[in-house]
This record gives C-alpha cells, sequence and structure tokens, in this order.
C-alpha cells in the first residue's frame, strides 16, 4: 500500500517563541537573572529564598541514591564480566589522579603567574573562620570522610549487590525487577527537575542577597585568576583530552547546557548528577561506566576544587609575603594531591583541607583563610561547574578506552513544561 506524504494530516508546528517559553533552560537562565536582581536591589528579601534553593538541592538529593544504586546494580549485573568491573574501576581512578595532579599543577603555575595575593590586605574583610582553623583541621581523617561521604557509602554498596546478584539463581527476575524501579525513579526525576528555575532563583538570590556584589572588588583579581584558570583547565586541558577521541568540547558543553545552568545558580554539582547521568547514557556511553565513573568521580575527581586550593595557597602566600621555594610548592602539590580527595561530601570541607594542608606547611598563617571566606561562594559556581565538566569528560574517556561507547548522540535534549 502505498502511502503519500500529502495526504497525511499535518503535525501542528511549534513557532519560535513557543519552544522558547517551553525550554526548561530558558525559564533557569531567567531565574538567574532575576536571582541577581533580586539580591542585588533587596538583600533581605533576597536572603529569605535559601529555603527555596536548599529546598530544590534537598528534593534532588534523595533522587541521588537510588538512582546511583540501581545503575551501579543494573550495570554490574548487566556485564557479566566482573574483571571489567575492576578494570573500570582501576581506569577512572588512574584517570582521575592524573587529570587532577595536572588541575593542582595549573593553579599554582597560574598563581604565581598572575600574582592575585600582591595586594593590600589591609582593606579586605575578614570572615569568622574559627570553625575551620580551632582543631577542626587536624580530626580530618579519611574514616570521617568515608562515614559522611553518602555517594561512596551508596557506591560501594551498589558494588557489592551487583556482584553478589550475578551468581543469584533469579538474577534475571531480580533485574527485571530493579528495571522497573529504575523506570519509576527517573520518571518521579523528570517532574521534580520541572521545579529546577525555583532552585536556581534561590540560591542565586541568596548569594548575592549574603555576600553582595560589592565585596568581590577588593579580590577582583582572585576571582579573575580563578575563573581563567578553571577556563584554561577546561578548553586546553580537557578539550584535548576529549578531541584525542574526536570529540569537540563544545559540542559537549552544549550538550549539558542545562546542567551548567542549574550547577551556577544553585552553586552545588550534586544538582545535575542525577540528569547528568541520564545525558551520559543518551549520548552513548555505556550504563556500566556511567554508574561506576559519575559517582565516583563526585568523590574523588574534583579538578575545579584543585584549582581552587592550589590557588588559594599560594594566594594566601602572596598575601603574607611568604616565599615558598620549589620543593615546598612540589610539597603543596603532594599534600593536596591526597587531602583534596577529602574535599567532597561535607559542607566546609574544602576550608577544612585547606587548613589541614597550611598547617602542614608551618609557613602561611591559618588564619588567612578568613580572607577568603567572602568571596568563597562565588567561586564555588566555578569549581561545581568545572568538577561536572571533568567528570563528564571522564566517563567519555573511559567508555572510550572500554570501546563500550555507542554511536555519538549530541542531539538536543529539550525539557519542556
Amino acid at each position: 500500500m502505498n502511502i503519500n506524504p500529502s495526504n497525511l494530516p499535518n503535525k501542528p508546528q511549534k513557532s519560535t517563541l513557543n519552544i522558547i517559553l517551553t525550554n526548561l533552560t530558558f525559564w533557569v537562565l531567567i531565574a538567574i537573572i532575576a536571582g541577581v536582581l533580586l539580591g542585588h536591589f533587596s538583600p533581605q528579601n533576597a536572603i529569605k529564598m535559601k529555603i527555596v534553593g536548599d529546598s530544590f538541592v534537598d528534593i534532588i538529593k534523595l533522587f541521588i541514591g537510588p538512582i546511583i544504586f540501581l545503575t551501579i546494580v543494573l550495570g554490574i549485573s548487566g556485564m557479566g564480566n566482573l574483571k571489567k568491573v575492576g578494570r573500570i574501576g582501576i581506569k577512572a581512578l588512574g584517570y582521575f589522579e592524573v587529570v587532577s595532579t595536572i588541575a593542582l599543577a595549573i593553579g599554582v603555575t597560574v598563581a604565581y603567574v598572575f600574582k592575585p595575593g600582591k595586594i593590600d590586605k589591609t582593606g579586605l574583610a575578614l570572615q569568622d573562620a574559627s570553625q575551620y582553623t580551632s582543631g577542626t583541621a587536624e580530626n580530618f581523617s579519611w574514616l570521617n570522610f568515608f562515614l559522611s561521604n553518602f555517594t561512596l557509602q551508596v557506591l560501594l554498596a551498589a558494588i557489592v549487590c551487583g556482584i553478589a546478584l550475578n551468581f543469584y539463581q533469579k538474577r534475571e527476575q531480580t533485574i527485571l525487577v530493579l528495571e522497573r524501579m529504575s523506570n519509576v525513579v527517573f520518571r518521579g526525576l523528570k517532574y521534580v527537575m520541572y521545579l529546577a528555575p525555583l532552585g536556581a532563583f534561590g540560591g542565586m538570590a541568596y548569594t548575592i542577597g549574603k555576600f553582595g556584589l560589592q565585596t568581590l572588588i577588593p579580590l577582583g583579581k582572585l576571582m579573575l585568576s580563578v575563573y581563567l584558570t578553571m577556563f584554561l583547565f577546561v578548553f586546553l586541558i580537557l578539550g584535548s583530552i576529549l578531541k584525542y577521541y574526536k570529540i569537540s568540547i563544545l559540542a559537549i558543553l552544549k550538550y549539558i547546557k542545562e546542567e551548567l545552568l542549574l550547577v551556577l545558580g544553585t552553586s552545588s554539582s550534586e544538582a545535575a548528577l542525577p540528569s547528568i547521568m541520564v545525558k551520559l547514557e543518551r549520548m552513548g556511553c555505556s550504563k556500566s561506566v556511567v554508574g561506576l565513573v559519575i559517582p565516583t568521580g563526585y568523590s574523588f575527581n574534583l579538578d575545579g576544587t584543585s584549582i581552587y586550593l592550589s590557588m588559594s595557597v599560594i594566594f594566601l602566600a602572596q598575601l603574607y609575603d611568604v616565599h615558598l621555594s620549589f620543593f615546598e610548592i612540589l610539597g603543596v602539590i603532594g599534600i593536596l594531591m591526597v587531602t583534596s580527595k577529602g574535599a567532597a561530601g561535607v559542607t566546609g570541607s574544602g576550608f577544612i583541607v585547606l587548613a589541614s594542608t597550611l598547617t602542614a606547611l608551618h609557613k602561611i598563617p591559618v588564619e588567612g583563610l578568613a580572607f577568603l571566606l567572602g568571596v568563597d561562594k562565588f567561586m564555588s559556581e566555578a569549581r561545581a561547574i568545572t568538577n561536572l565538566i571533568g567528570n563528564t569528560a571522564a566517563t567519555i574517556v573511559i567508555s572510550k578506552s572500554e570501546r563500550d561507547f555507542t554511536e555519538l548522540n549530541l542531539d538536543p535534549v529539550v525539557e519542556e513544561f
């Protein structure tokens, strides 16, 4: 039977304006702008919006555990090759360490070139840093890091369950049940993401209202240096890595623009964790690689945080006119290679890591953290966005190296109301 397309009913076409107005990304961007305006012109009301941003992130966090658990268990049980699980894990950790070390080195280099700490500290506003400098740094331990890192706990439990499921007699029936549960969880996440504009608005309004754009002026040189370093790292280092696999970093950034805007608004990379896992699978990465690399990366692959930590140490050294020898700089990088892995999962952990690093050096006053607290919130967006891009690139690289990557699919995903 021949069908003449001209005889088929025409599907109504949406106008450009209608497409824009029903695009979730558009409303997240509008919400961020509205948050900045409210924070600047009505700080008292903007600060009250904190509960809106925090509530959205808290709701998203409810999905993180189930999504990580179900994705990893289904990925490992569907893989059928436990050696592959171990190989992916080792590859991922090796990649994390190499790239994070490069990030640390770039942070130190740019800090020495631009010298953001060569300013008059008498005009800087001091914040209370006692919670990070009075004993907390000495008490930092890997055990506390694991016990307070929910993502890492779920990751370990999921790996154990995924391996055990391979030996279970009713494996197929169990997988079927887990797949149905996974579909329900992701469907629920889709509806929650419609609240993303509210989360972005609340987070941005609070940040601007609480700290104010005027606080950026005294430490503007440090801010510009940090953002420039993040930019160089993303486009030169991560861009070169992806180019090796014939993938454009610009195309990847365009593909995950919704997640980047969400992180910008909420200052939390966790807000984008569930949706970035969905995007990476849709892009072509295998479920098993996504399930193993992304949760692990959120704990151990913190490129943006590594850059920030290394630049902060050099900034404080310059601020206090403390000369660091070449070997002491190598020592800073060496210490941060280990301690930076603990800068996740706990609020303020980045400052705890900084405090422990400064304590280990015995040359830079730990009290210098008080100068950083005023602008830290404005730099958290850069850290979180860079961490997100870094983990996206890591997942693609590991999936490509495992030859477990289907044909690249970067078709735009339009989330509509």
